[in-house]
């Protein structure tokens, strides 16, 4: 049976297609599997550039490009276009694999033949040729071919090659455009295949289209089947990101992991979708009676894991294993269960009241202070008396305590503790902490495989309950994690917490979400941040990188808030004009009032919105930095970014308070930021009022 696969850009081109013409591209993608050649005719074009070209009807006016092998089943389908683009597609297009690099890429021959005689004749009238330094053998180790290598000879000036930008094959464009600069040919080659999702084989055959479709993943992609295929095309633009690459499919569908197994890697990496088809692998090995469950820090990102997952099967038995559901609901069931009767959550007013009237009685020690203590050195350790906690170390923790003082605090978190007993009221960490307990103490746990996502933001007792909920062995807990992405204040060491994780930790370092122009810039600004991992190491962005190119971020600075939001307006027209759908493009604002005022000023501007969570859909979204977790948009403008904003002041603990807080909250509002930012998969716009915001300093010098 003939296999078929798409480009990239084709899930743009049919998601621009009018309702019946998707349905006829439907009907030939089926038609195409079970009768190549007897049901579909494939038409090859006499004067095209690309003997492998062929074109296919999908009705009276469209039509589909393919690349046909020159042997084998494995097909690609280009693009969908009217009949004529359709044919001046398939003439003029060349696809050949890179020498050097062993990817496939895609020329406009006949362009380049047609540009061909003014460069040869602008090459005769001058003395120096751009290239005239660097020796064949140099350009040809680069991967220029000997098709291009000629033209390239030609070029005398950098506006030449930059002319040639949307002709040339990409990977071949920027080698040039690296020596061009006055890179040597080492530094060029370091830094072309440095952006290669695979390592460049020592051999290249360059008639392997196949090999080359596997070694372009963010390019191409082979699919299983038609119904995979009529799956993604229901979703265009969520399509890629439920795609595997060879280095997340390896860890996803890795037959089994003797225990506890941590996957780290900076934003758009593909941590989640390596989750989510992992929990698809364990789902079709076990049973009703032995589920799966998928998590993660907030509801909102428990929802999306949810939708993910529907695009990744449509099997019913499947999904009936796997339960999708955030920690905190989760606590809270097992906790209702065992009390037989819904318990009270304490409300953030209410707790505020407790933690000022705690504070004020000791008249020593702050209210965040206490409340701090609490969650970070008490509920984190499990502590169960004073005596254990004038004992435990209070890692992370800027202010020594002596064992009087220690007692002082007890007492004074004691008095909030009890009158939340009193009210029948519990936090969200408390029933964390009570449910870890009640599920220690069963013979039986209810899950036989935990699946963690966002696993940075995880509070010690939100680990301790998942420990419970499932017993240890052969792929109990697989966890996935960036610490460049702590957007709470949650650190934890999971050997201390009993998951050891010891030879079975891996980490991804290629975004496939990101261009690498928007990744380079939001990298520095997490200029000179080391986090520590779950696993107590250092984590480093190294190797961090991007295949896909596109245009630097846009920053923007305004008078005031109303030219700010004006520009907003008109950047978001902007991307709609260039046919971005509205439910592609978000904005993100770092608190809420920010965010009710971009969503009246463009409404007023004509321009349909809605929160991240809400359910309209084909509506641009806007939301706060927190609500950007998890998602991801084509394009995103975050505005506000000035220094009386970001990083928010209320946020933010004072130096003399508390020195190591102190840079704790700071470190945590860049990360804020850099998880807005990533989210952007095209274009990032960036504005603010003013003075910018001290984290942009670092972002501004790329």
């Amino acid at each position: 049976m003939a296999r078929l696969g798409i480009a990239k850009d084709f899930l743009t081109d049919y998601a621009k297609l009018q309702k019946p013409v998707q349905k006829a591209v439907d009907a030939a993608i089926e038609k195409f599997a079970e009768h190549t050649h007897a049901g579909l005719h494939l038409e090859k074009l006499a004067n095209a550039k690309d003997p492998r070209i062929r074109t296919i009807r999908i009705n009276q006016f469209y039509r589909g490009v393919v690349l046909a092998p020159d042997s084998g089943d494995e097909y690609l389908l280009l693009t969908v276009l009217p009949h004529d683009d359709a044919n001046a597609y398939a003439t003029s297009r060349r696809f050949t694999v890179n020498q050097a690099l062993g990817v496939l890429e895609v020329r406009n021959q006949q362009a380049l033949d047609g540009i061909t005689p003014a460069l040869r004749q602008a090459a005769k009238d001058s003395r120096d040729l751009l290239f005239a330094k660097v020796k064949d053998t140099e350009l040809i180790r680069l991967g220029i071919d000997a098709d291009i290598l000629p033209l390239v000879r030609l070029l005398t000036t950098e506006a030449h090659l930059e002319a040639l930008a949307n002709l040339l094959p990409t990977p071949q464009y920027d080698a040039l455009t690296g020596l061009a600069a006055g890179l040597s040919p080492e530094q060029v080659w370091a830094e072309v295949s440095a952006y290669l999702p695979i390592t460049a084989p020592e051999e290249v055959d360059t008639e392997d289209i196949t090999a080359a479709v596997a070694r372009t993943p963010d390019r191409f992609v082979l699919v299983s089947g038609p119904e995979e295929l009529a799956q993604i095309l229901a979703h265009p633009f969520d399509a890629w990101r439920t795609f595997l690459h060879p280095a997340q499919r390896e860890i996803a569908y890795r037959p089994s992991y003797t225990g506890p197994a941590l996957v780290t890697g900076g934003a758009g990496t593909g941590k989640t979708v390596t989750a989510l088809h992992r929990a698809v692998s364990l789902g079709r090995q076990t049973s009703a009676a032995s589920p799966v469950l998928l998590t993660t820090f907030t509801r909102n990102l428990a929802d999306a894991l949810d939708r993910q997952l529907g695009l990744l099967t449509d099997d019913p038995t499947v999904r009936e294993r796997i339960e999708v559901i955030n920690v905190d609901r989760f606590a809270y069931r097992v906790v209702a269960e065992a009390l037989d009767r819904q318990p009270a959550v304490a409300d953030q007013h209410t707790l505020r009241q407790l933690w000022e009237k705690a504070a004020a009685a000791t008249g020593a020690f702050g209210a965040i202070f206490l409340e701090r203590e609490w969650e970070h050195v008490i509920l984190a350790h499990g502590l169960r008396g004073p005596e254990e906690y004038v004992a435990a170390r209070r890692h992370g923790r800027g202010i020594p305590l002596k064992a009087e003082q220690r007692v002082q605090v007890w007492e004074a978190i004691r008095q909030v503790t009890d009158e939340l007993r009193v009210l029948d009221q519990r936090t969200h960490l408390q029933l964390a902490d009570e449910a870890a307990r009640i599920l220690a103490e069963r013979p039986v746990r209810p899950y036989r495989h935990v699946i963690v996502d966002e696993g940075q933001d995880l509070h010690p007792a939100q680990w301790r309950l998942l420990r419970a909920a499932v017993a240890p062995g052969p792929d109990d807990l697989f966890i996935v994690s960036d610490p460049h992405q702590r957007i709470y204040d949650n650190h934890v060491s999971l050997g201390r917490l009993g998951i050891g994780i010891r030879g079975r930790s891996r980490r991804l370092t290629v975004n496939y979400r990101t261009t690498q122009e928007i990744l380079a810039w939001s990298v520095r600004l997490l200029t000179g941040v080391t986090p520590t991992g779950l696993d107590d190491q250092p984590d480093s962005l190294a190797g961090y990188r991007s295949p896909m190119h596109g245009r630097r971020p846009t920053v923007r600075a305004y008078p005031d808030r109303t030219a700010e939001y004006a520009g907003l307006a008109d950047q978001v027209d902007t991307w709609l004009a260039a046919g971005v759908e509205p439910h592609a493009i978000g904005v993100a604002a770092r608190n809420g009032h920010l965010v009710r005022a971009v969503r009246d000023a463009l409404i007023a501007a004509g321009i349909q919105t809605s929160s991240t969570t809400a359910t309209k859909t084909n509506v641009v979204r806007v939301g706060t930095m927190h609500a950007m977790k998890g998602l991801e948009f084509r394009c995103l403008a975050a505005v506000g970014v000035d220094a009386g904003t970001v990083p928010a002041k209320a946020a933010v603990t004072a130096q003399s308070q508390d020195p190591v807080a102190h840079e704790h909250d700071l470190l945590r509002e860049r990360c804020l930021l850099f998880v807005a930012c990533t989210r952007a998969r095209d274009s990032l716009y960036v504005s603010y009022v003013g003075n910018p915001s001290p984290f942009l300093n670092s972002a501004q010098a790329y």
